[in-house]
């Protein structure tokens, strides 16, 4: 991308100054492999009309496993499917534990198999699934812990996976985010009953849309390469409700080519958090994800939460204020899933509220970040937000904003 800053005065765009940047640029933009790499890898497969259930698909599996130094990974057709055939494939019923503070597909995959989500609360400052509230919603009906590494940042899968064994439970990891994340050194993958990755445009490691279930349990995994293909081990005489989950080839070609150029992109995105935080961590009111000092975090997204009685502002506001400059900004997640319209009814808070996860995210705010993103626009971002809450510290008490953009 082609940096365009525009020149600026002291006053931020919506109250008279010129936009930081002349021209909108995107929220995100997938770094992808060279398209020469990905069509040689896929010619064969193309000439020979193989373009499902070929061999790309097992040479992907293969290679991921190896990456991830897991024994077994299985590609599917995207994140939520894998989720949705690895509760089925695990025999779960009944209850089963999520945090509110996620994408929706976490839930999603629980109500498609029947399950009963019980949301718990998130840690106020890594933001992942407060361990503590998890073991208090605990009741004999829950048959699993449905676990995210939120953004890319490992949960505490030690005290995860002793909780779960403890109450005899399935832990599932929804990796969704984590591709190249490590918990203390050890590649996120292995932990728990199954680890399922997405690999849609939004992550590091690219298929065009697509999934990857990796497990130790042999068995498992053998389970999910016939679920995938509806069930059927060939005989057409079906041992499984599955579903069409199968991953194309072309989408297992653009996996393996963009599989050579992970370690880059994990530093690059590490390198784009690092200059955010740099110039972002002494604003008043600004908090950003805690991540432990062994573990490695993907970024997928970067987030900053906003406290407005320090800021000047609140997060929907500083949206509105970043729009003028030609920022696009995301509230991911919000509104959290015990106030969605879907999952509400799942929601007693007489069995304990939300408190974190409702502070949380109801001031989270998502940056642009992306490996191609220069370090000058990283600083025009910053500065156009240091510009804001320079100008509302100024006038405090004066005008507020009062048309919020549409951020989604």
């Amino acid at each position: 991308m082609k940096d365009t800053i525009a020149s600026r005065s002291d006053a931020p765009a919506l109250h008279g100054g010129t936009p930081q940047f002349a021209q909108r640029f995107r929220f995100i933009q997938p770094t992808l492999p060279p398209m020469s790499e990905v069509v040689q890898r896929y010619e064969t497969a193309y000439t020979r009309a193989l373009i499902t259930n070929g061999d790309l698909v097992a040479q992907f599996e293969s290679a991921a496993a190896a990456w991830l130094g897991v024994p077994h990974c299985v590609a599917v057709s995207s994140c939520t499917s894998g989720l949705m055939l690895v509760l089925r494939a695990l025999g779960l019923s009944g209850e089963i534990i999520i945090p509110s503070f996620t994408f929706f597909a976490t839930a999603h995959a629980a109500r498609w198999n029947g399950l009963q989500p019980v949301f718990a609360d998130c840690d106020p400052d890594n933001w992942n699934v407060d361990l503590a509230d998890v073991e208090r919603r605990i009741t004999p009906r829950t048959s699993a812990i449905l676990a995210v590494h939120l953004y890319g940042n490992p949960c505490d899968v030690t005290a995860l996976e002793a909780l779960a064994a403890r109450h005899h439970l399935k832990l599932i990891f929804d990796a969704a985010h984590a591709f190249g994340s490590q918990y203390r050194g050890i590649r996120i993958g292995g932990f728990g009953d199954a680890e399922v990755f997405s690999l849609s445009p939004t992550k590091l490691l690219v298929a065009g849309e697509g999934g990857l279930v990796a497990t130790r349990d042999a068995k498992l995994a053998e389970t999910l390469r016939i679920m995938r293909n509806y069930g059927d081990r060939g005989n057409y005489d079906p041992d499984w409700q599955g579903l069409n989950a199968r991953m194309p080839e072309f989408n297992a070609a653009l996996a393996l080519a963009g599989l050579e150029m992970m370690e880059e992109k994990l530093r690059a995105r590490n390198r784009v958090a690092e200059r955010y935080t740099e110039r972002l961590r002494s604003l008043p009111g600004t908090k950003f994800q805690q991540v432990h000092p062994e573990d490695g975090h993907t970024y997928k997204d970067y987030s900053v939460h906003i406290s407005p009685e320090q800021f000047g502002i609140d997060r929907d506001e500083l949206a509105g204020a970043l729009l003028a400059e030609n920022i696009e900004t995301k509230k991911y997640f919000w509104p959290p899933l015990h106030k969605q319209k879907l999952y509400r009814a799942y929601y007693d808070p007489a069995l304990g509220t939300l408190t974190n996860t409702e502070y949380v995210t109801n001031n989270i705010l998502s940056l642009p970040i992306y490996e191609s993103l220069t370090a000058a626009t990283v600083d025009g971002v910053a500065k156009a937000i240091e510009r804001i809450a320079s100008h509302y510290s100024r006038s405090a008490g004066g005008e507020r904003i009062h048309q919020h953009a549409n951020i989604g």
